[in-house]
């Protein structure tokens, strides 16, 4: 029973933070560019692409996490610089479309790529070993996943509250018309952002890889799952996002182990819950 226990929590934590670093990008977009950007797990999957294909060239599992993570951020801030801008004036539904639009164009497009077949990435061989944890053998490879989310929240957590980038992300937030009047560059701040948001999915979709597998669908299916956390979470709150992919991967990998019938109901559920008793999703001192 305990080695059940700490695999499966063990094997939670790994989910979660897959879906923290999607959740992260998506937040940080919401946050700032208050665009609900439905493309994201499209990207996610580009990166896994991406990552696939620098891999097949060089066999480097390293140079297949800079091509994934620079080719998202590219492919985020031409797709932001061409249409996205001039849609931040429009209404959230002119917004949804257009984001829907752009999922369903990469993914055709992936797929005449890159075929329906399904791909995998290798371990690299310095992470392929195995480590014992209270007499539980768990890879190596899972568990500087783990940490890698868990960095990755620390560093852009502290980038936004105590540095003057940070700064001035959080007051474009508040009041992006008084700060363009500063004198700063706000059309090219909020592309900066939404591709550091892209370049995060990217990392995560190469860091997946390995685990989850590279296929068709695969963009929505994770999309979903990172929409729920980050209502969950507060939408544009990096913070809450964090908490929220722990509970919900926790949540799911322990309902799919104990109840699979009921393992989407669990994640579904916890959402509506969350809706019912805080439909705004955060207060106005909460954001990032």
């Amino acid at each position: 029973m305990l080695d059940f226990l700490i695999a499966q929590t063990l094997n939670g934590l790994v989910y979660s933070m897959l879906l923290f670093l999607l959740a992260l990008g998506l937040s940080l977009t919401f946050g700032m560019l208050r665009v609900i950007n439905l493309a994201h797990g499209a990207f996610y999957l580009m990166g896994a692409y991406f990552g696939l294909t620098a891999w097949n060239l060089t066999h480097s599992f390293w140079a297949a996490i800079i091509v994934a993570t620079a080719g998202a951020a590219i492919v985020g801030m031409l797709l932001e610089r061409s249409w996205l801008q001039r849609f931040y004036v429009r209404n959230e539904l002119d917004q949804v479309i257009l984001t829907f639009g752009f999922a369903l164009v990469f993914a055709d497009i992936m797929k005449m790529l890159w075929g329906k077949d399904i791909h995998s990435i290798p371990v690299p061989p310095l992470l392929s070993g195995a480590v014992q944890i209270a007499g539980t053998y768990f890879p190596a490879y899972r568990l500087i996943l783990v940490g890698v989310g868990v960095a990755l929240f620390v560093a852009t957590w502290l980038a936004i509250e105590r540095t003057r980038t940070g700064a001035l992300i959080r007051a474009s937030v508040a009041d992006r018309v008084m700060v363009s009047g500063l004198g700063f560059n706000i059309r090219l701040l909020f592309t900066y952002v939404f591709g550091f948001g892209t370049a995060i999915a990217g990392l995560a979709g190469v860091l997946g890889a390995p685990i989850t597998g590279i296929y068709p669908g695969l963009d929505f299916e994770v999309l979903i799952t990172t929409l729920i956390v980050v209502v969950v979470g507060g939408l544009g709150n990096i913070s809450g996002a964090f908490w929220a992919a722990l509970l919900i991967g926790l949540a799911e990998t322990y309902g799919k182990a104990l109840y699979p019938a009921a393992a989407s109901f669990i994640i579904f559920g916890l959402m509506a819950a969350v809706l019912l008793i805080r439909a705004w999703g955060r207060d106005e001192e909460d954001v990032e």
